[in-house]
């Protein structure tokens, strides 16, 4: 099988007309995010996930402007937001959905919910439905371990998943995702059941 070959050295990034990285964003995160980390490179996380939840996901042009915001290359930015899923360089439908298929997501069959999920939204893991609405994620490991099989809906973990469950979650959600630019992980309070 031959290795297909992007040009990356001489693509050129489409800019926006206006850029990602706002002077409001670049003020907060001079002032809250920098003062946290001994070299300008540690804030690259945080700075990522704020994108990523302002826009549905970090597009080429932005990680050139976090590059330079961070005085570090674009190349750094993207080995970054290529190795961790949470990333995307294309838009997430407003509501993502996902799956965690860790050791004990799977013995629990997690793949059931999954396989259901596919089937409801017409599409397969890492697609978003065409009006936009979902997106199907899997990931490794969502640290609930004790309460799988669970899944993140957007930033809410949901535990001790069933058919009927995901069912109720999904069809529960309001027309629109409500807009919000920073986003804290939210645990559902939901006790293992006996």
């Amino acid at each position: 099988m031959p290795w297909n070959v992007k040009p990356s050295a001489t693509t050129r990034i489409q800019q926006p007309p206006k850029p990602y990285l706002t002077k409001e964003m670049r003020d907060r995160y001079a002032a809250e995010i920098l003062p946290r980390y001994e070299k300008k490179q540690g804030a690259l996380m945080p700075i990522l996930n704020d994108v990523q939840h302002r826009y549905r996901c970090v597009p080429p042009a932005a990680m050139v402007e976090i590059a330079q915001f961070l005085e570090i290359t674009p190349a750094d930015v993207l080995d970054t937001a290529s190795f961790y899923e949470e990333y995307t360089t294309e838009p997430t439908g407003e509501f993502v959905i996902a799956i965690c298929q860790s050791v004990a997501c799977e013995l629990c069959e997690h793949e059931v919910i999954l396989n259901h999920l596919r089937r409801k939204l017409d599409v397969e893991p890492h697609e978003t439905t065409d009006d936009g609405r979902f997106t199907l994620l899997t990931l490794e490991c969502l640290g609930s371990c004790d309460t799988a099989p669970v899944a993140l809906v957007n930033e809410t973990l949901h535990e001790n998943l069933t058919i009927e469950k995901i069912d109720e979650i999904i069809d529960g959600l309001p027309a629109k995702a409500p807009t919000t630019t920073r986003h804290k992980p939210k645990r559902q309070n939901v006790r293992r059941s006996k």
